[in-house]
């Protein structure tokens, strides 16, 4: 019987909580963009510690070196910077060029709440008085 409830509780445990997806924000970029350039300087100190960067963290790839990824890419990335985002190896969105820093928060904060994914950051535990 032992085993039986073994098997039962490890069946709930695989099935009644979804695995969380993997999510990324894909920046292809390539040497001489000013536009790249450009975020860099606005965006790219920022972006990690925001709540869109705990999200879907950022991961930059050479226009080049596109091809050689696993992910499966709705079509070809063209311009740099294209922002494509990611979940589990697939794109699910995408936006092309660097809009100024004003624009692209709302872009990509759209983005991922079209797509489900909740930028919403856990209040910090409090210690215990006393």
């Amino acid at each position: 019987m032992s085993k039986r409830f073994a098997s039962i509780f490890l069946s709930f445990i695989l099935f009644a909580a979804p695995l969380a997806a993997e999510v990324r924000l894909l920046m292809a970029d390539e040497a001489g963009c000013v536009w790249c350039a450009a975020w860099d300087r606005e965006i790219g100190p920022i972006y990690p510690k925001s709540p869109e960067g705990e999200a879907a963290p950022l991961m930059r790839i050479d226009i080049a070196e596109l091809a050689t990824t696993q992910i499966a890419f709705d079509r070809p990335v063209v311009y740099t910077p294209t922002f494509v985002l990611v979940i589990d190896g697939a794109e699910v969105d995408r936006l092309e060029g660097y809009p100024g820093q004003d624009f692209f928060w709302v872009l990509v904060s759209r983005m991922l709440s079209e797509n489900d994914i909740s930028t919403e950051t856990l209040p910090a535990e409090t210690e215990a008085e006393g």
